[in-house]
């Protein structure tokens, strides 16, 4: 997702919400149709790996840590991009300790509840993980939780994934990858109309903070200020200041920080670039002004962070 811009300078795409997608290199792990009869449970805990699911049929409920309880109807789609533990149950409970885990029934398909009787939910459901090594910094953007309704594009993209990961086509991962990113970005635009939290989304909904947020995207390597920022807004420096950091949960320079910090590990693990040239895409007057900034970000120098994530990825391939 990087691509060259005119002249020298590559640099990511610049609509701010494609751009952290770009950067959290969603990755695909599991995509199975699960088939509920009868009063059923499951639970998982410590899930690391994102969460999704589309509901075809019937109805579910499921308690994700930390939230509300939802109840899932047919034609709702559901992501939570930072899973921890979660219980998803018939609408109505079964008895307590009754919890099971899905019993496959066949390639992607697994079976909750007893073998027989109608059928009470059926879904498709998917985990992926992310390859960005700042995946937290970058989920603190995000809501901690997506549910939306009617969406038919989204109910495709899933049943597109389901397709493609039961198949063995050229071009598979890359397929599975892609398709990803356009769920995730499908998602998380159709939730810009709901109650948002204070994060990406929020501030991309108010269309004058969009405005500085895309200037903050679009130009890593710009000279930024809150005056200019503000100008972008067309707010005045308090005004702006106030509404930037109320939408998006900090300040515009940290925020901005943040985002420099995080083009800047993207760049280093691509590899190839010494630490001058990364500090000039990412706005450093200097290599050394760019070390000492990601030191005080990282807890350790460009170099380290390098060898870490090269010796990662060798042990990933082993």
């Amino acid at each position: 997702m990087i691509y060259q811009k005119s002249g020298n300078m590559p640099d990511l795409a610049p609509d701010p919400l494609s751009s952290v997608v770009a950067l959290l290199k969603p990755r695909p792990d599991i995509a199975k149709m699960v088939v509920a009869r009868g009063r059923w449970q499951v639970e998982r805990s410590e899930v690391a790996s994102p969460f999704y699911a589309a509901i075809i049929e019937g109805r579910a409920r499921l308690v994700v840590k930390g939230q509300e309880p939802v109840l899932l109807e047919a034609g709702d789609f559901v992501m939570v991009p930072a899973m921890d533990s979660f219980t998803m149950t018939s609408e109505v409970p079964p008895p307590s300790g009754t919890a099971r885990l899905p019993l496959e029934t066949g390639p992607g398909v697994f079976r909750l509840g007893p073998a027989d009787g109608p059928v009470e939910m059926r879904a498709l459901v998917g985990h992926c993980r992310f390859g960005a090594p700042d995946r937290a910094l970058l989920l603190s953007l995000l809501p901690r939780m997506i549910h939306i309704s009617g969406q038919d594009r989204l109910m495709s993209l899933v049943t597109m994934i389901h397709d493609e990961t039961g198949a063995d086509r050229p071009a598979r991962s890359m397929i599975l990858e892609r398709l990803l990113e356009v769920l995730m970005i499908e998602a998380l635009r159709s939730s810009t109309g709901h109650a948002l939290p204070p994060g990406l989304l929020c501030g991309l909904s108010d269309p004058r903070l969009a405005a500085a947020l895309h200037r903050i995207h679009d130009a890593p390597d710009s000279a930024l200020s809150v005056t200019g920022l503000a100008r972008d807004a067309g707010l005045s420096r308090s005004a702006f200041f106030d509404r930037f950091r109320s939408a998006l949960g900090c300040t515009p320079m940290d925020y901005a920080r943040m985002w420099r910090m995080a083009v800047a590990r993207g760049l280093l693990m691509r590899g190839g670039l010494s630490n001058a040239e990364i500090a000039h895409r990412v706005g450093y007057g200097s290599a050394s002004a760019f070390a000492m900034a990601f030191v005080r970000q990282e807890g350790m120098s460009p170099g380290v962070f390098s060898d870490r994530q090269g010796k990662a990825q060798r042990d990933q391939d082993a």
